[in-house]
């Protein structure tokens, strides 16, 4: 049986996604469409894929970031697939970079499998459609003994979209249903769209591609021997650290700075049209959308009567063709048409649908004010758990704290703030200076300023409690870790 691996890359920040979508929280980890998260989706997908054919699934790569690590484990976790392998970027260097990762990953731990690459973004509404085309590129790719056939998924543009890069093919359609690729073609403007629209050999280009890993590596080498070289040398002076019953691996974080930034098109894909690497594409019509602005969000979403989507707590009146997605509080909506509204705890968006693409102008603004908005939702999550800031001021500041069960915090100290702790649910077990304290419903504790101390759930439910801080500084790089169960500094 050939060994297929699926390589989920787990990057991006989904800016035009603000205010659900944060950096500290991205895109690919929200549920926007389904009951699943846009990461999870993918990840699901592919395991339809060896009904279809002769495949052993191997197990899942995932690239992702060291910020995002615990989210990523965490989601892999609930569909019960803790066996993937998490490769850890120490900064972003676009997708080229990622892939060819991935492909050293899998070269090292499997005999060239064929890789099934998909960003962690993207919706697809109908998976067994989307196996199948899957499926026959696994067979383009298999069948070519000189290891060369690159295979992508290419999707019938629903309208003249100027946000997509188009896939120009030929006329000519094999037996698996693939098409030759004569060219790739950048975001066109509405004009150049429509014409692509009319001629209809012009597919939106999904990003969803189908190769051998050593395919990879010998194409980027051709094309791009300085990214080939850079990564091999980071790949080369890895380290692999085990935290949370885990493993990941990191590529050396001073090399991975040298390498280039690239994406997988301009490296490689674009150059390989009329080379030695053919690229082939199969259609994909399986409902596909990259929800890349809310307006996406809107096309997919279960609308009533009226057009409206909603998620959350939502009254309409006289309101049609608008989405309102209420996290923490109702939300009405009156007289409104083609809107969109987007309530988080800190932060409401108010938008012309049409002008969706636009919220990352809102974006920049706050990343020149160094607004915290721009990063963090006011509930963070954490590989132990989360907190919730309900409420601070210049000199305190109120949290809400959940711990998962079996789960601590590090051993750590404050130098600019003392803490008190409420426990309002569970049992906590805590290091306070020289102390261990266990502690249940309407007990509590202060820790000084300058303490050593850490938190611990020893229980089975999760535990709770209210965390008042206060100090001359309350930010959270005041933190001096001594013992981490997450490998964190």
């Amino acid at each position: 049986m050939t060994k297929v691996i699926p390589v989920i890359l787990c990057g991006g920040s989904g800016t035009r996604l603000w205010p659900l979508s944060r950096s500290g929280f991205p895109k690919q980890f929200l549920v926007l469409s389904g009951k699943i998260s846009l990461f999870q989706q993918a990840v699901s997908r592919m395991t339809e894929i060896p009904a279809l054919g002769n495949w052993n699934l191997g197990r899942a790569i995932v690239v992702t970031n060291e910020e995002h690590r615990f989210l990523a484990l965490d989601q892999l976790r609930d569909l019960g697939h803790s066996g993937a392998r998490l490769l850890l970027e120490p900064l972003g260097r676009n997708t080229a970079p990622a892939i060819t990762l991935a492909a050293l990953q899998a070269l090292e731990s499997d005999e060239d499998p064929i890789l099934v690459v998909t960003p962690a973004d993207q919706t697809v509404t109908d998976t067994s459609a989307f196996a199948k085309v899957v499926a026959s590129c696994l067979e383009l790719v298999n069948e070519d003994t000189s290891c060369k056939t690159i295979a992508i998924l290419g999707i019938d543009p629903l309208g003249p979209e100027t946000g997509y890069g188009y896939i120009h093919r030929a006329n000519d359609i094999g037996e698996h249903g693939e098409y030759v690729v004569e060219q790739f073609v950048e975001k066109p403007d509405l004009k150049t769209a429509q014409s692509y629209l009319k001629d209809g050999r012009y597919l939106w280009n999904s990003g969803i591609f189908v190769l051998r890993a050593s395919t990879w590596l010998a194409a980027l080498e051709q094309f791009r021997p300085d990214i080939a070289k850079a990564t091999q040398k980071a790949w080369q002076v890895k380290n692999i650290d085990k935290a949370d019953k885990a493993t990941f691996v990191r590529p050396g974080e001073k090399e991975f700075t040298q390498i280039p930034s690239e994406s997988i098109d301009y490296a490689v894909i674009e150059k390989c049209p009329s080379s030695a690497f053919p690229i082939k594409m199969v259609t994909l019509n399986a409902g596909w959308n990259d929800l890349g602005a809310w307006d996406a969000v809107w096309q997919v979403g279960d609308k009533d009567e009226h057009g409206n989507v909603c998620s959350g707590d939502v009254l309409f009146s006289d309101t049609s063709n608008t989405l309102v997605h209420a996290s923490t509080r109702l939300v009405g909506a009156v007289g409104l048409q083609n809107m969109v509204i987007i309530e988080t705890a800190d932060a409401v968006l108010v938008a012309d649908k049409s002008k969706s693409q636009d919220v990352k102008k809102i974006v920049a603004q706050l990343d020149a004010q160094k607004r915290e908005e721009k990063n963090l939702h006011r509930k963070v999550s954490r590989p132990w758990g989360w907190y919730d800031s309900i409420d601070e001021d210049s000199r305190f500041k109120v949290k809400r704290i959940h711990v998962k069960p079996g789960a601590s915090l590090s051993l750590q100290m404050h130098h600019h703030r003392a803490e008190h702790w409420i426990v309002v649910k569970g049992v906590a077990k805590i290091t306070n200076g020289d102390q261990e304290l266990t502690l249940t419903e309407n007990q509590s504790t202060y820790i000084p300023q300058g303490q050593t101390h850490r938190l611990e759930n020893p229980g089975r439910v999760p535990l709770e409690l209210i965390e008042v801080q206060s100090g001359s500084y309350l930010g959270e790089d005041d933190i001096v870790r001594f013992e981490d169960s997450y490998g964190r500094q």
